[in-house]
């Protein structure tokens, strides 16, 4: 594993508060952390189908044009019931004319199951895969996974997305109703992070 030697990190995000929670992550380290927004750069088209391929496409763009190591991440849920669906099309499951809407994409994921009958636990899983990539084209890849089961109704309103449907394995309770923090410490993007942080200690 290629170890980070260098001083500055580019994060291959628009999302604010994506930012924040990787230069939180990374201030014991002294690395100075900026994003794709701060750059100007453009969001490139994911065209992979497969989280490590849409995360390569992020962070080697975002190194390139900047010639800084770039970080960058795709994350998703996978149903097993639904053969891995809709895994890079999480989001895109929630897409309208309007904006994101994740109620529709939740209904229509437990509509599937319905339709295919899928047996109970209705077994899935929150991922992540982060990506580290150097300007001379070299990656490391970290991945993170959260099993769990969905559940019908909805439940809670806390997090977004599908947090509301998903129950983690050793909890009653959802990622809807689950404090932000505490998700955050047994999340698929903490247990990525753990892996990740390894590059950048001694």
């Amino acid at each position: 594993m290629r170890k980070f030697a260098e001083k500055q990190l580019l994060v291959a995000t628009h999302n604010k508060g994506k930012l924040e929670e990787i230069a939180d992550l990374l201030s014991p380290y002294g690395i100075t952390v900026t994003s794709a927004a701060d750059q100007n750069l453009p969001e490139p088209e994911e065209t992979e189908t497969t989280f490590v391929g849409n995360a390569r496409i992020k962070a080697h763009a975002a190194a390139k044009a900047t010639g800084l190591p770039a970080l960058s991440d795709d994350s998703g849920i996978t149903i097993d019931g639904l053969n891995g669906a809709p895994g890079v099309y999480t989001a895109d499951w929630a897409e309208t004319e309007t904006g994101r809407d994740f109620v529709m994409a939740m209904t229509r994921a437990w509509d599937e199951l319905e339709a295919v009958n899928a047996p109970f636990p209705r077994t899935a899983q929150f991922r992540c895969t982060f990506v580290l990539a150097w300007p001379d084209g070299h990656d490391e890849v970290f991945e993170g996974a959260m099993p769990g089961q969905l559940v019908w109704p909805m439940r809670g309103d806390q997090g977004h997305g599908y947090d509301p449907i998903f129950q983690p394995d050793g909890y009653d309770i959802t990622f809807g109703e689950m404090d932000r923090w505490e998700k955050n410490k047994i999340s698929h993007r903490a247990r990525a992070f753990e892996k990740l942080i390894q590059v950048f200690g001694d």
